[in-house]
């Protein structure tokens, strides 16, 4: 704010086309359509925040956008520098496969689970938990990353899906704007998650084991 720096929301202005019925002798209707000036406001929802000004002689959006894209690669980067060695101690106590086995075998299996869901998640994450502008995505992504790589160098296995919806919800709560629904349905499936998945694996490794005798 000090240095000049304001936020901007969009405003569309322009002309659109209504389909208007006319009484004509030669048919009961014809159908013109006329352009009709317009202007309208989008919803919260769909409206873009935009940062309006400029800091050393850089576009203060362009800047941010810029810095998201990294913040956003540096997500990605921390993501595998922590779960990268979950994968590898699953392959170690999976002597059925080789390592190169093993490894084609955890590629495919993350694609397929992307494919079938990544989408539902990253719809529930950019948008069910709080609305966002540029400034607050970036804020998330970096949190995200500098607190996944800090874990990741002491050695510390954490979930960077649960980092990041921290994140957002830290978000939600400065803004006032976080969906404690949507939050409180996430914490519940972390909750059930580990009791479900050793009340699983006990049972089925029970079956497997006297099934083999």
């Amino acid at each position: 704010m000090r240095s000049g720096v304001s936020k901007e929301w969009c405003l569309c202005v322009g002309e659109t086309e209504h389909v208007i019925p006319i009484t004509e002798p030669a048919s009961f209707f014809s159908v013109v359509a006329l352009p009709l000036p317009s202007v309208s406001f989008a919803t919260q929802e769909n409206c873009t925040q935009r940062y309006k000004g400029r800091m050393l002689g850089i576009s203060t959006q362009s800047a941010l956008d810029l810095a998201h894209f990294i913040s956003a690669g540096a997500v990605s980067f921390a993501r595998g520098l922590n779960d990268t060695p979950k994968i590898v101690a699953l392959l170690l106590v999976i002597k059925a496969f080789g390592i190169k086995t093993g490894m084609l075998a955890v590629a495919v299996g993350m694609a397929v689970g992307g494919l079938l869901n990544a989408k539902k998640v990253a719809i529930t994450m950019s948008k069910k938990i709080t609305p966002m502008n540029h400034g607050q995505g970036f804020t998330a992504n970096f949190v995200t990353a500098l607190l996944v790589i800090f874990a990741s160098r002491l050695g510390l296995p954490v979930s960077t899906t649960h980092v990041s919806v921290g994140s957002l919800f830290g978000i939600g709560l400065f803004t006032k704007q976080a969906n404690m629904r949507v939050v409180s349905e996430i914490l519940m499936s972390w909750l059930l998650t580990l009791p479900i998945a050793a009340t699983l694996s006990a049972i089925i490794y029970w079956l497997l084991s006297h099934s083999l005798r």
